[in-house]
C-alpha cells in the first residue's frame, strides 16, 4: 500500500477510535435497548414533548453508531481492494480504492466535529435573529444578504426554517428578521455565528464608493418543554403593533404583531407572522429560550465572555469580515479561518467557519480541564 493510502487509513482509524470513546462504544447497545424498551411503553405519547425528545435522542445514537460502522466497513473494504489490485496489477482498482479512502478521511473528520456537539443544548432547535447595524440602507441590505446566507445553509443541511418575524428596511433590505431553525444539532452548529458581521464592498445604491456595513447575529436554543423557565408576569411588558413586513404573504393587516419586553434583563422578542394569540405564544417561547441561553452563558465562562464582547453592531466588535472589494476574502477574526470563495460563503458554505470555531472551543475547554 502506498504511503498516502496508509496515512489515510491511520487517520480514519484515529477518528473512529475518538468517535467510539465519545459514544462510550461498549455501552451503546445497552442504551439502544433501553431506548427501545421506553418506546414500547404505551403511555409514552401521553407526554408528546418527552416522547419527541426520546425519539430524537434514540435516532441520534443510532445515526452515530451506524456512521462508525460504515466508516469501519468502507475502510476495510478499500484496504482489501487495494491489496487485491496490487496482487493482480490492476491500477484502476487501486486508484478507485485510494480515492474512497481520501473521501472517508473527510467524512471521518466531519463526524468527529459532530461528536463534539455534546453541550447541554447543542442538540436543540434554535432561534436565529439578524439585525441591521451601523450603515443605514447599506446595513439593511447586508442584513438581507445574511438572511439569505443562513436560509441557504439550513436548506443544504435539510433543516426546517420557520419565519418568526421580519421588519423591512425603509428603502431596501431588512432591519431585522427572526427564524426558528429545526434539525439535529441546529443550535450546536449555529451558536458560533453569534456576533457582529462586517461587509466591505462597492455600494450597489449608485454611490460608486466603497462602503462598510455591519449586522449582528444572535443565536439561542429553543427550550425543550421539559426545561422549566420561570417568567414572572410582573417582569414582562407585552405590546401589540402593526407589522411592517416585506410584503406579499408577510403583510399583516391588523395589529396582530406582538412584542414582549423582559424588564429586568432588557430582552426584547417579537413575532409577527401569525395570529395575535399565536404570536404571543411564539414570543413567550422565544423569551424563555433567551433566558435559558443566559443561564447557559453563566455556566460557561468562555461563552459568557464572547457574548459580553459582542457589543453593538459596529467597529471593533465583529467576529467575521466579508470583503468583496478591493479583493475577495471572508475571514473569521476568532480563528483566522479564511477563504476567497466569497460567493460560496454567501450562498451558505459556512461549515468550515463553524467547524473552526467549534474546534477552537473544544481545544480551549480541554486546556482548561487539564489545568
Amino acid at each position: 500500500m502506498r504511503a498516502e493510502a496508509q496515512s489515510n487509513v491511520e487517520k480514519i482509524a484515529k477518528s473512529v477510535d475518538l468517535l467510539k470513546q465519545r459514544l462510550d462504544w461498549e455501552t451503546a447497545p445497552h442504551r439502544m435497548e433501553e431506548f427501545d424498551a421506553m418506546i414500547e411503553d404505551p403511555t409514552l405519547w401521553d407526554d408528546p414533548a418527552r416522547a419527541q425528545k426520546l425519539m430524537r435522542d434514540r435516532q441520534a445514537l443510532l445515526d452515530s453508531v451506524e456512521a462508525v460502522r460504515k466508516l469501519e466497513g468502507e475502510t476495510s473494504e478499500s484496504v482489501e481492494l487495494i491489496a487485491m489490485g496490487e496482487v493482480e496489477g490492476d491500477d484502476d482498482i487501486v486508484t478507485e480504492a485510494e480515492a474512497t479512502l481520501s473521501r472517508l478521511v473527510s467524512v471521518a473528520a466531519e463526524r468527529e466535529l459532530e461528536a463534539l456537539l455534546d453541550g447541554e443544548a447543542d442538540g436543540n432547535d434554535t432561534f436565529l435573529e439578524i439585525n441591521a447595524g451601523a450603515g443605514g440602507t447599506e446595513a439593511c441590505d447586508w442584513a438581507q444578504m445574511l438572511q439569505r446566507m443562513y436560509v441557504r445553509w439550513a436548506g443544504k443541511r435539510g433543516f426546517d426554517v420557520e419565519l418568526q418575524s421580519e421588519e423591512s428596511g425603509t428603502e431596501a433590505g431588512i432591519k431585522s428578521v427572526s427564524y426558528k431553525i429545526s434539525g439535529l444539532n441546529a443550535y450546536g452548529w449555529l451558536k458560533s455565528e453569534s456576533g457582529v458581521h462586517r461587509l466591505v464592498r462597492i455600494s450597489p445604491f449608485g454611490k460608486g464608493t466603497r462602503e462598510t456595513s455591519f449586522a449582528s447575529v444572535w443565536v439561542y436554543p429553543v427550550v425543550d418543554d421539559d426545561i422549566d423557565i420561570d417568567v414572572n408576569p410582573s417582569d414582562i411588558r407585552i405590546d401589540t403593533y402593526r407589522s411592517s413586513g416585506a410584503g406579499g404573504q408577510h403583510v399583516n393587516t391588523t395589529d396582530s404583531a406582538v412584542r414582549i419586553t423582559h424588564v429586568p434583563t432588557g430582552i426584547v422578542v417579537t413575532s409577527s407572522e401569525k395570529s395575535q394569540h399565536q404570536n404571543r405564544d411564539i414570543a413567550m417561547k422565544a423569551l424563555k429560550s433567551r433566558l435559558y441561553q443566559m443561564e447557559l452563558d453563566r455556566r460557561n465562562a468562555a461563552i459568557t465572555e464572547a457574548h459580553e464582547n459582542k457589543g453593538d453592531a459596529g467597529w471593533g466588535n465583529q467576529i467575521r469580515s466579508y470583503v468583496l472589494q478591493p479583493y475577495q476574502m471572508v475571514k473569521d477574526l476568532r480563528t483566522g479561518h479564511e477563504t476567497s470563495d466569497t460567493s460560496g460563503v454567501l450562498d451558505g458554505a459556512l461549515d468550515g467557519f463553524m467547524a473552526s470555531v467549534l474546534a477552537q472551543q473544544v481545544a480551549g475547554k480541554s486546556r482548561a480541564d487539564a489545568g
